[in-house]
C-alpha cells in the first residue's frame, strides 16, 4: 500500500500566457464583475417592484438573475485577489467548494433554461391554459427541481474528482479549480474517471438541449400559424432573447468540456467569457427587447433619482 502526502493547499497559476498583464486584467475583470452584479440586481429590483411582472416568465428570469450574481462570484473574487498581488494559494476545502458551486450553479442554470423554454412553449402553444398549467405551485416545483438536480450533478462530479489522492504537485494550471485541471494533479490513473466525467458533463446539457430544441420546434410551428404580422413579431421577440441566452450558455460548455484535445489558453478565454461576460450580458439581452422590463426599469431609476435628490 502506497503512502501519500496529502495536499492541503493548491496554487492557482492563473490565466495561461498573461504574465505581466495582471494590473490590466484586474481592471477589466473588476469592471465586468461589478457590471454583472449591478445589471442583475437592477433586473431583480425592476421585476420585484412591478406587480405587472409577477408572472411565471419573470419569476424564472428572477432566478436566472440570482444565478448570474452567484455564478461569477465562485471564481472572480479569488482571481481578482491574486491579480491584485495577493496570494495565489487556495485551501483544499476552498478548491472543493469552488468546483462544487461552479457546477451546481452552472447545471442549475442549464436546467433553468430548459424550464424557461417549457414556459414559452406553454405560453405560445396553449395560451388559454397557460395560467392553469403554469400555476404558482408548478413554477415553484420547477424552480426548486432545477436546483435539486443541479446539486445532485455537482455532488457527483465533485465526489468523482476529489475521491482521488492528491499527493504531489499542487500547482493548478488555471485560474480556478475545475475538473480537467484537477485530474491532472491526481496521483492515480484517471482515464476511467475522465470518461465517466466526460459522459456526465456532456449528458445533462445534451438532454436539456434536446428538450429545448423540442420546445422551440413546437413554438416555431405555432408562431407560423399566427395570422397577424404583429402577433408573430411579438412571439418571436419574446423567444429571441431566451434563444440568445441559451446559445451563450451552451457554446462555452461544448468548447471547454467536449473538445478532444484541451487547449489551456482557449479554455481560459472561453471560461472567462462564460463566467463574467455572459452573466453581464443576460440583463441586457432580456431587458433591451422587452418593453415591460424597460418600463419598470425607468420607474425604478426615477425613484432612485428622486431619493438621491432628497
Amino acid at each position: 500500500m502506497k503512502n501519500y502526502t496529502v495536499v492541503t493547499e493548491f496554487i492557482l497559476l492563473g490565466i495561461p500566457h498573461t504574465e505581466g498583464l495582471e494590473i490590466q486584467l484586474f481592471i477589466v475583470f473588476l469592471s465586468f464583475y461589478f457590471s454583472t452584479l449591478l445589471g442583475n440586481l437592477t433586473i431583480l429590483l425592476a421585476i420585484i417592484s412591478s406587480p405587472r411582472l409577477h408572472t411565471p416568465m419573470y419569476f424564472f428570469l428572477c432566478k436566472l438573475s440570482i444565478l448570474d450574481i452567484f455564478f461569477p462570484s465562485v471564481s472572480s473574487p479569488k482571481m481578482l485577489s491574486y491579480l491584485s498581488g495577493k496570494s495565489h494559494g487556495i485551501s483544499y476545502g476552498g478548491c472543493v467548494c469552488q468546483l462544487f458551486f461552479y457546477h451546481f450553479l452552472g447545471c442549475t442554470e442549464c436546467l433553468l433554461c430548459t424550464v424557461m423554454a417549457y414556459d414559452r412553449f406553454i405560453a405560445i402553444c396553449f395560451p388559454l391554459r397557460y395560467t392553469v398549467i403554469m400555476s404558482h405551485k408548478v413554477c415553484t416545483i420547477l424552480a426548486m427541481g432545477s436546483s435539486f438536480f443541479g446539486c445532485i450533478q455537482a455532488t457527483f462530479l465533485t465526489a468523482l474528482t476529489f475521491q482521488l489522492p492528491y499527493c504531489g504537485p499542487n500547482q493548478v494550471e488555471y485560474y480556478f479549480c475545475d475538473i480537467p485541471v484537477m485530474l491532472k494533479l491526481a496521483c492515480a490513473d484517471t482515464s476511467a474517471l475522465e470518461m465517466v466525467g466526460f459522459i456526465s458533463v456532456g449528458l445533462m446539457p445534451l438532454s436539456c438541449f434536446l428538450l429545448i430544441l423540442t420546445s422551440y420546434s413546437r413554438i416555431v410551428c405555432s408562431i407560423l400559424k399566427i395570422r397577424t404580422a404583429e402577433g408573430r413579431y411579438r412571439a418571436f421577440s419574446t423567444c429571441s432573447a431566451h434563444l440568445t441566452a441559451i446559445l451563450l450558455l451552451y457554446i462555452p460548455v461544448v468548447l471547454i468540456y467536449l473538445q478532444p484535445t484541451p487547449n489551456p489558453w482557449l479554455n481560459a478565454t472561453v471560461q472567462i467569457l462564460n463566467n463574467l461576460v455572459t452573466p453581464m450580458l443576460n440583463p441586457l439581452i432580456f431587458s433591451l427587447r422587452n418593453k415591460e422590463v424597460k418600463s419598470s426599469l425607468k420607474k425604478v431609476l426615477q425613484q432612485v433619482g428622486f431619493l438621491l435628490e432628497k
